[in-house]
This record gives C-alpha cells, sequence and structure tokens, in this order.
C-alpha cells in the first residue's frame, strides 16, 4: 500500500491553554496486520475535553500521552484487511485508535456496528462513550426523582443534552446551562430541558435562582468555576453531585482566585448531608449492556435526540479541538478522517 498514514503526535505538553503548536504532523507508513490483527481505516475521530488530561503529565486517573506518541481518542474505522477469525474486510468497528488515519488492532478493543440501526457515528456520541457517562453518572449517582429539579452543565454537549433528556424521561424537571443564545436554544427547543439559561449572562446567578424555586436535587457537574459558585448555594438537602468533568479548569496553571471556598463546601456537605462523588465512566461498565438497550430504544422513540458537530480532515482536529475547549462546538464534536 502506498498510502502514508497520517498520524498527529503529542508534540509537548500545554502550559495553560492548548496550542496548534503542542501537536506535530507525521507521516509513517501504513503497518499490515500480523496473525490475529486487522488493519483498520479510521473513517470518524471523536474529540473530547478528557483528551487535555491526557496531554498533561500531572497524575490523573490514566496514564498520560508521552511526547512523540500518537494522541489518544475513539474512532470509528472499516476493517481493510483481517487476519483475525471474528472480522471481515468491511466490517465498521468502534476502536480506540487515536489521531491517525490508519491503525492495526488484536480485535480486543474492537465493537462491530451495525448502519441500519443507528448512524456509525452515534457509536462515538449518544450511543458512545458520552452517552454512557450520562446514563451512568445520572442513574447511578444522580438517582432523580419524578417532580425533582435536576440541573446540568454544559447542556448543549453531548453528555449534558443527554442527561438533562433522561432525566425527563425519569420524571424530573431538567435546567440546562450553556455557553450563548443559540446553544441554549439548541438545549430548550431540541432536546426539549424545560429550562436553558447562559451562564455568558451577567445575571446567570438571579436567572438560576429564578429557575431553581425549589432549590436543586441533583447537580451534574461538567464545568466548575463560575458555574459551580452559582449552584453551590441552591442545593437541597440530600442533593446529589456527580462529578464527570471540570472543563472550566482544565488550562488553569496556577491557584485558583478568590476566598478559599472549602470551609463553607465541608460544612454544607455535613449540614445538608450532600453527596458528591466524583466518576469515571468505566467503573459502570456492567451496565453498558443495559445502555445500549435503552438508548437505543429510546432514540428509536424520539424521546433522546442528539446534535453532531463534524468537522472535515484529520489535520482540522488540532485546531477543532482547541475551538471545543474554548466551547466553540455545537453538540458532539467529530473529525470526519475519510
Amino acid at each position: 500500500m502506498t498510502e502514508q498514514n497520517l498520524q498527529i503526535v503529542l508534540a509537548s505538553r500545554p502550559v495553560g491553554r492548548p496550542s496548534p503548536d503542542n501537536f506535530q504532523f507525521v507521516q509513517a507508513p501504513v503497518p499490515s496486520p500480523g496473525d490475529g490483527q486487522v488493519l483498520l481505516k479510521i473513517r470518524y475521530l471523536s474529540l473530547d475535553p478528557y483528551m487535555r488530561g491526557r496531554m498533561s503529565a500531572a497524575k490523573s486517573y490514566a496514564a498520560a500521552v508521552e511526547i512523540g506518541q500518537v494522541m489518544e481518542g475513539g474512532t470509528v474505522a472499516e476493517v481493510l484487511e483481517s487476519r483475525h477469525p471474528d472480522y471481515a474486510v468491511g466490517d465498521v468497528v468502534l476502536s480506540y485508535s487515536g489521531w491517525q488515519s490508519y491503525a492495526l488492532s488484536d480485535g480486543t478493543d474492537l465493537r462491530r456496528l451495525d448502519s441500519q440501526q443507528a448512524p456509525v457515528t452515534t457509536a462515538l456520541g449518544v450511543l458512545g462513550m458520552p452517552g454512557f457517562t450520562a446514563y451512568a453518572g445520572l442513574l447511578t449517582l444522580g438517582q432523580p426523582k419524578a417532580g425533582e429539579t435536576v440541573v446540568v452543565a454544559a447542556a448543549s454537549g453531548p453528555v449534558g443534552a443527554t442527561v438533562g433528556q433522561i432525566a425527563h424521561i425519569k420524571g424530573a424537571r431538567a435546567v440546562g446551562i450553556a455557553g450563548g443564545p443559540e446553544k441554549c436554544a439548541l438545549v430548550r427547543d431540541v432536546f426539549g430541558f424545560d429550562v436553558a439559561l447562559d451562564h455568558r449572562s451577567p445575571n446567570f446567578a438571579e436567572d438560576l435562582r429564578e429557575a431553581c424555586p425549589d432549590g436543586i436535587d441533583v447537580y451534574f457537574e461538567n464545568v466548575g468555576g463560575k458555574v459551580w459558585d452559582a449552584v453551590f448555594p441552591l442545593l437541597n438537602t440530600f442533593a446529589r453531585v456527580p462529578v464527570c468533568g471540570l472543563v472550566a479548569q482544565y488550562n488553569s496553571t496556577g491557584p485558583f482566585e478568590g476566598p478559599d471556598r472549602l470551609p463553607s463546601l465541608m460544612r454544607d456537605v455535613l449540614t445538608k448531608s450532600l453527596t458528591i462523588r466524583g466518576f469515571i465512566q468505566r467503573e459502570f461498565s456492567a451496565q453498558r449492556p443495559d445502555f445500549y438497550r435503552e438508548m437505543a430504544q429510546w432514540i428509536a422513540e424520539g424521546r433522546v435526540k442528539y446534535q453532531e458537530d463534524i468537522v472535515d480532515g484529520l489535520e482540522s482536529a488540532p485546531e477543532a479541538f482547541i475551538g471545543m475547549l474554548d466551547g466553540r462546538n455545537f453538540g458532539k464534536l467529530i473529525v470526519q478522517v475519510s
């Protein structure tokens, strides 16, 4: 095969906000599969906020991407060559091949996709890791009950949008927080949240208080920062806070400004019997069969909707990723590689 394998590797670790200089484009030979392997041609690449953490050497729940290593990420790929008994040429699979055009796999990280059931891109979004994150985090930790108020940060994104819609299915009231009028309209008019609030509004804290006259029972945290500051005083007794992400803090390089809020946080954790629980979706992997079944049904019934933001060309990935961290994406961000 004469075509080259375009790879995007980590060139340097960012200090603060990532820049294009943190990435390097490399041309490598297209690999050949050995016994028990398949050669994959990457069709779609998922871009997700967690990747910012992988660019850092700081201790985390997963190993950092090393300098010179291909950036990691979920992908939808087509089997081009197979020396594996379970996969045939032409199969379309979910893989974790990262930011490159071609990859080898021994099959252990693959899941065959059925384009007749749903568009294959949904395996990177509502029927993939983001959707499962919403499903497991909300239902296992948030445990919304009929009539309760569920507030969701980053509500126009693939996780937040799914959280709000599942909350509705469970009979709760959904309040979504997003950035800008376009995203708020998406949250309200497409995803069906009861209220959509713009965190950029100078009156955001007051708007949130008015939208939650009976307080907040579940807050699904994706953001941190000033959104958390507005939510925290409104948490009800026995409120549950699944902590999924802190995107407002990912590019921080030093101590946070302002007073030390830890004493007041701990006071309310005690006096309000709050449950604040960080989680990684893989903790709940046993729930995946239930998720695939229920989510596919909800989508087919029109009870869960989704929005994809697809950019063209692997070369676009670094700028698209940086833009996502700045909030410029409009739905689940996916790169169409080929």
